[in-house]
């Protein structure tokens, strides 16, 4: 098993990444100092995991809530019903919250945690590989309006995270492809070693190979971790590891958070922050084109949804955490392995390079 620790001060706390980390209660038990236990996870999570997680807390008086599963129900009302649940329960200020699922489930539980009684201790188990290298650490937590992703939410450090990656064997091709989006993020923004590595064990990493999902999983939790013990709310530096984020909620929103996966929305916002960085003359062409066949070969979309109209996606990329004044800030790139933050950019030649993505 894989330790990896996030440098938070007060707030620092460890990923565990490793083979049936679900079932280690000796581990769990270390990180749940309370009897009053909820955990929260969905319809699709409940029947393949739930069982595995509630006997390492038998003994204690732990209360399960099941969602549905979806993108649609990270909302203010499925965080009400948490609240409520806890309320009913009495669950006092001691309790501990227990995230089993993907992102969803992990920013919803991690926001009511923040909320409930002004912060309660939880703790995620990510169940898949986007969640495992991206949402479960770092401590952003939120759910979507239908103006816009993410934008209620906190900044709420977890006590742990417990990645098992024997759980990524259920999971189905299209998560598979959403979660490597993420991981190559991490190549292309700060780490060019490892996106060498992807580009030569991506076969590997489609073919589910244990050796070759652990190493991906740890290489992105530690560059996570490193730019989030540099900048934990997001004032500056932080702000890289949104390269094609933009563009990608923009298209979620724009479809409702329904059709697409949001690793799916990443990938293909990517690839279109890629050309943006092209034709402003940063990012060389041979290294565009290894960024799309790379995107291409793990299945990702590279072309935005025929559902999703320009006005509507340009519109929704203004109501964006990186605005400023009314000024957006992208993230974009020089080169493989080097991103940054900028406003300094043609408004025309960033709708002509998202325009080149619609079918």
């Amino acid at each position: 098993m894989k330790t990896i620790t996030v440098n938070l001060g007060e707030h620092s706390y460890p990923i565990f990444i490793g083979d049936s980390v679900l079932s280690d209660k000796k581990l769990l038990d270390q990180f749940v100092p309370s009897n009053q236990i909820l955990i929260i996870t969905n319809k699709k999570i409940a029947p393949l995991y739930l069982k595995i997680i509630e006997k390492n807390f038998i003994e204690s008086d732990y209360e399960a809530f099941i969602l549905p599963d979806g993108e649609s129900y990270k909302t203010l009302d499925s965080l009400n019903q948490i609240i409520t649940k806890l309320m009913e329960k009495k669950f006092n200020r001691t309790c501990v919250l227990i995230a089993l699922g993907g992102g969803v489930i992990g920013d919803l539980t991690g926001f009511a945690a923040s909320c409930y009684q002004r912060g309660v201790k939880f703790i995620q188990i990510p169940t898949t590989l986007l969640a495992q290298v991206d949402s479960s650490v770092g401590g952003k937590t939120a759910v979507n309006h239908p103006l816009g992703k993410n934008m209620i939410g906190a900044f709420y450090q977890p006590h742990a995270v417990f990645s098992d990656i024997s759980v990524l064997k259920t999971l189905d091709d299209r998560e598979l492809s959403a979660g490597l989006a993420e991981v190559i993020k991490y190549g292309l923004i700060r780490d060019k070693e490892f996106f060498c590595w992807i580009e030569d064990n991506i076969d590997l990493l489609i073919g589910r190979d244990s050796q070759a999902l652990s190493y991906a999983i740890e290489r992105s939790c530690i560059n996570k971790a490193e730019v989030v013990g540099i900048d934990e709310k997001e004032i500056g530096y932080r702000a890289i590891l949104n390269l094609g984020h933009t563009f990608g909620h923009a298209i979620e929103t724009s479809l409702s958070y329904k059709e697409w996966l949001h690793g799916e929305a990443v990938g293909c916002g990517m690839l279109i922050a890629a050309n943006f960085s092209k034709k402003l003359g940063l990012l060389e062409q041979k290294q565009f084109n290894r960024i799309q066949q790379l995107i291409e070969h793990v299945g990702l979309p590279v072309k935005i949804h025929k559902n999703v109209k320009f006005d509507d996606m340009y519109e929704n990329m203004k109501v964006d955490k990186k605005s400023r004044d009314g000024v957006l800030h992208l993230v974009l790139l020089k080169s493989i392995g080097e991103a940054f933050l900028t406003s300094d950019y043609s408004e025309k030649v960033l709708k002509e390079a998202i325009k080149e993505y619609f079918c």
